[in-house]
């Protein structure tokens, strides 16, 4: 009879603890790149929204990239005081604003792109290429009906 494996080595096998392992490093390494300009996770999901659906209701951005209305706030103050972004009157409804991006805002971003670029290039640096597009194949089969 074999004795089983004891549990913390069985509990590094497991997908679950390997792919909470891999977003905490993926995680790390953009926060890292996002911090040299000054910025967090939720300004950088923020500027993408905006980017991709802006003008936008501040509470639909907020459900967009998941970010609860209460902190959403303070991400919006934030970007707003650097002036990435821009709030005006809603003209489809008056009670709302819309956020947009600032020409600051639009040539951070696309800073912001290229500092993700290189942190998923590093996270993704021991598979070949192959390999990286078969584990974000992967991936995104497993996250497709919380995707929506």
């Amino acid at each position: 009879m074999q004795t089983p494996p004891a549990p913390l080595s069985r509990l590094q096998t497991l997908p679950s603890w390997l792919l909470g392992r891999a977003a905490a490093l993926g995680h790390r390494l953009v926060g890292e790149q996002l911090a040299a300009e000054g910025l967090r996770m939720p300004h950088h999901a923020v500027l993408c929204g905006i980017a991709e659906h802006g003008p936008i209701a501040q509470a639909e951005l907020s459900r967009t990239v998941r970010i609860d209305p209460k902190d959403m706030v303070a991400v919006l103050n934030e970007l707003q005081a650097r002036e990435l972004i821009s709030r005006t009157r809603d003209p489809r409804d008056a009670r709302k604003n819309a956020l947009a991006l600032t020409a600051p805002g639009q040539t951070l971003l696309r800073r912001l792109e290229q500092l993700a670029d290189q942190a998923n290039e590093s996270l993704l640096a021991p598979l070949t290429q192959a390999e990286q597009q078969q584990l974000s194949a992967l991936l995104a089969r497993l996250i497709a009906p919380e995707a929506t």
